[in-house]
């Protein structure tokens, strides 16, 4: 069993972040068909779905219900979004069946004081009313030493919106029940066109996870975000035999070994956190 795979539902965006190093393929949604045949195939593989690598999920007009369907057949799902459109659609979100929702809260960049205001007020209203239903919600702030002091005015409003005491963890602070604020460093995606970052590489692709593009390619890990690894594709072959392809393999073995099969993942600044 794989802890996590990510189920890009679709790679369409409602914003263009810096952070965010974007895709070259065409726009494209899952459609409910091919949502329930990737259910179908990664039974027994993992209990648990993020729903991106690409793409904010709520802009998917199906996503309550693809998160049912996951549901009734024992997943767990879990949702990265950058909360802009919480407010509008937060409500249908409620009424599904969401283990955690992670928030990049970091996705503000620009705009006033007032206007992040606006924005973290409709973060913390969805957080407050999931949190009461008993789903987890992790806002992050992943982009530190990258945050032009933006940060701080972040935080400041947190404060208001979440009133202290805060409770110190590892990765960030407990705001409260079933609530998080999560630190996390801004890194560099792999890019064919990057620098090599290193010869020595432990991943944790294909071990811990692997990920499913919206147009059912099959990607080693989550930042994989133009299918430059092509293990298979879900929507024709059996998720065993695309992960226990000669390809597939090699590249586990080779992460295992620290010695990367594949050159884009010489070129990942992210793996440099496992070192």
């Amino acid at each position: 069993m794989y802890a996590r795979v990510y189920v890009e539902i679709t790679n369409i965006c409602n914003l263009s972040c810096s952070f965010c190093h974007g895709c070259n393929r065409p726009p494209r949604r899952m459609s409910r068909e091919e949502f329930s045949l990737v259910l179908d195939r990664l039974a027994g593989h993992t209990r648990y779905l993020y729903y991106h690598l690409m793409g904010e999920p709520l802009t998917h007009p199906e996503l309550p219900e693809f998160l049912r369907m996951a549901a009734q057949r024992g997943y767990l799902s879990i949702l990265t979004t950058n909360g802009t459109l919480l407010p509008t659609r937060g409500n249908a979100l409620l009424e599904c069946p969401v283990h955690k929702v992670n928030i990049s809260v970091h996705s503000f960049e620009n705009g006033t004081e007032e206007e992040c205001f606006r924005y973290l007020s409709g973060i913390a209203a969805f957080a407050s009313e999931a949190t009461r239903r008993g789903t987890i919600v992790c806002l992050r702030l992943w982009n530190r030493g990258h945050d032009g002091g933006r940060n701080e005015v972040i935080l400041e409003q947190l404060r208001t919106l979440f009133p202290e005491p805060w409770t110190e963890n590892t990765r960030g602070y407990r705001l409260g029940e079933r609530l998080f604020l999560e630190w996390g460093d801004r890194f560099e995606w792999p890019d064919k066109n990057a620098p090599v970052q290193s010869e020595s590489v432990y991943c944790y692709g294909l071990k811990n996870q692997f990920g499913i593009l919206c147009d059912g390619t099959v990607v080693p890990c989550c930042l994989d975000s133009d299918g430059g690894i092509s293990l298979g594709n879900i929507f024709l072959q059996d998720a065993q035999d695309i992960l226990s392809s000669p390809r597939a393999k090699a590249m586990a073995e080779g992460f295992r070994r620290r010695t990367p099969t594949e050159d884009l993942c010489r070129r990942c600044g992210y793996a440099k956190k496992f070192d």
